[in-house]
């Protein structure tokens, strides 16, 4: 597949500062923009470009962790690409993007596009017959088996992650279930570990990161996870939801309980034409997300 060019891609480097990466741990960016099951407000095709656009005007020196992230990986973004019509034919396709990116040894960070996506995403993970932890913050859990009529959608995209007997899933910040998905739930509860927003001031971050100890994980970032009042450009905004500090310090202490974060996602951005702050957020996620994976090994 066709890559942009450093000053084009993720971060916007500059051929100096690509080439310092050069040798290193590798990152393959892919912008995945489906938009196939919206069912409420509309844009997240657009997402990908936002935040890229956006990582251009990120400062490369990380505060919290004292240095600058990308000199640790060989980064590199795919060029957008005509995405296959239909939810299955995309999940196809996008499993096989990632499929070549693991052969060439590189770390999939994917953003989208609608949640949907993960479903095809994590395929490629399961071959090694390690098994597959995800961590999944969303405001949803995501656990219907139909939603609209349809198997493969964004409200489903756990439900269909869970298809796969060797996953098992620790969602955070949910505050939207259906009774349905309460079943689902309740007599799933070996594979499924909830931390609900309405207990965020007495969650146990180390009891939240326990099940990921000494697994592949796979991270997930459903954006409306985020509370409405920092991120509203999102399809399915819900109040009550996690601040930014509540985010990054769930996913730092995963990046070091885990034995290996082996790929992730952020999806369901809907720009907001004017408000670049929320394309933003979700690019300083992105680059928060590399420094944390890559931190251990600096």
């Amino acid at each position: 597949m066709k890559i942009l060019s450093p000053k084009m891609g993720f971060l916007g480097l500059s051929d100096k500062e690509f080439l310092i990466g050069r040798g290193k741990k590798k990152v393959t960016v892919v912008p995945f923009g489906i938009e196939e099951s919206v069912t409420y407000g509309r844009g997240t095709s657009k997402g990908p470009e936002a935040i890229i656009k956006a990582s251009h005007q990120l400062e490369l020196f990380d505060e919290e962790l004292c240095y600058e992230p990308y000199k640790d990986f060989n980064l590199k973004t795919l060029a957008p690409f005509t995405i296959k019509s239909g939810i299955r034919p995309a999940l196809e396709q996008l499993e096989g993007v990632v499929s070549h990116i693991l052969e060439d040894d590189s770390f999939p960070l994917i953003l989208g596009g609608e949640h949907s996506l993960t479903a095809g995403a994590i395929r490629p993970f399961l071959k090694s017959g390690e098994g597959l932890s995800l961590l999944h913050i969303d405001a949803h859990a995501d656990l219907r088996d139909r939603y609209d009529q349809k198997k493969l959608s964004h409200a489903t995209v756990i439900r269909r992650c869970l298809d796969y007997k060797d996953v098992r899933v620790v969602s955070v910040g949910v505050r939207s279930i259906s009774s349905q998905e309460a079943s689902f739930y309740e007599s799933n509860n070996d594979r499924i570990n909830i931390y609900w927003a309405k207990d965020k001031e007495s969650w146990n971050i180390d009891e939240i990161i326990s099940p990921l100890r000494n697994t592949q994980t796979y991270l997930s970032v459903d954006l409306d996870g985020f509370d409405i009042s920092i991120m509203p450009a999102t399809g399915t905004p819900e109040p009550g939801g996690m601040s930014w500090e509540e985010v990054i310090k769930i996913i730092h202490k995963a990046s070091q309980v885990a034995s290996n974060i082996v790929g992730a996602d952020i999806v369901e951005l809907a720009p907001i034409k004017g408000f670049p702050a929320y394309d933003f957020l979700a690019a300083k996620l992105a680059y928060k997300i590399l420094g944390y994976r890559f931190f251990n090994s600096h």
